[in-house]
């Protein structure tokens, strides 16, 4: 079944992707890009200004909008939602556009990042909420700040800070899942607090990271998960609810236990989970080690 199939039944609630991107308008896109090898994507202020200028022209170009971003020495992570289909047309205008311009200003060849970049479509809110998180705490992550909201190349700020400031940004988007004015924000800074607290792996080397790191926060903030799953907000746009965390881990934990996989209806089901946890990210080795099969026994059950 196509992908896109998938996202309008409402199968899938995350879709990560490095080749063959999708370019649907009105998903919200959680991309990533880094530099190519050891170089540095930002060597003083001006570059992360220059970045910042120019994402602001693109939203503004291509009806674009953007949620919440992080400008990392080495790397970028942006939340965003094409009004229309041109998603590669706004990535391509962005990091061409500051590769030409940093490549000019330090006399340098070649290419600037690592080869295209990467997406994960976000479909599930819940999913949105701990992508946002994530996005945010990466300078902690890194050690280049003790609090996520000191680091200034990231729109944490616009997220917690009580005084609204006038921004392309747009943290309603998000932040609204968790209540309203004073008391959304306030929310945020709890989940961020605790964010600060656990490990999570970098999305580029594990593309599960999120899923995991979700995982971790629903299991601390359990009312705050449930209350926006409850909300059921994509139905109107998906057109059917979407299976929640907790139904994909029980199928595991059947998965598992089903030492049968002959039977016409369990491979259909092991199918049916395998490719829900293809979509959320996760590489074939983890799937195996996740439902206790071989890399031959989950490419037997994908085959048509």
């Amino acid at each position: 079944m196509d992908i896109l199939e998938l996202i309008e039944k409402g199968k899938v609630k995350r879709y990560f992707r490095a080749k063959r991107k999708l370019n649907a308008p009105n998903l919200v896109y959680h991309i990533t890009q880094r530099a190519a090898g050891k170089e540095t994507l930002f060597v003083e202020d001006g570059d992360y200004l220059a970045m910042l200028s120019l994402l602001k022209e693109v939203s503004a170009d291509y009806s674009f909008r953007i949620f919440a971003f992080c400008f990392m020495p080495n790397h970028v992570h942006l939340l965003c939602s094409p009004e229309n289909a041109n998603l590669h047309d706004a990535m391509r205008d962005l990091f061409s556009g500051y590769a030409r311009r940093f490549n000019k200003k330090y006399e340098r060849k070649g290419h600037l990042f690592g080869g295209p970049y990467r997406q994960a479509v976000i479909l599930d809110e819940g999913y949105l909420l701990a992508s946002s998180l994530y996005i945010h705490l990466n300078p902690t992550r890194a050690g280049l700040a003790t609090d996520p909201l000191i680091y200034r190349w990231s729109s944490c700020r616009l997220y917690c800070e009580e005084r609204q400031k006038s921004s392309f940004v747009q943290p309603d988007f998000v932040l609204k899942l968790l209540g309203q004015d004073v008391e959304m924000k306030r929310s945020y800074r709890i989940l961020l607090k605790r964010g600060m607290e656990l490990d999570a792996a970098h999305v580029m080397e594990q593309g599960s990271a999120i899923e995991h790191f979700g995982s971790r926060l629903r299991s601390i903030f359990p009312a705050i998960f449930q209350r926006i799953a409850e909300r059921k907000s994509h139905e109107s746009h998906i057109g059917e609810q979407l299976i929640s965390s907790e139904e994909v881990d029980q199928m595991c934990e059947g998965a598992k236990m089903s030492r049968s996989t002959r039977r016409p209806e369990t491979k259909k089901a092991r199918k049916y989970l395998i490719e829900q946890l293809l979509a959320r990210g996760y590489r074939r080795k983890e799937i195996g080690e996740r439902l206790g099969l071989s890399r031959k026994s989950i490419y037997n059950i994908l085959k048509p």
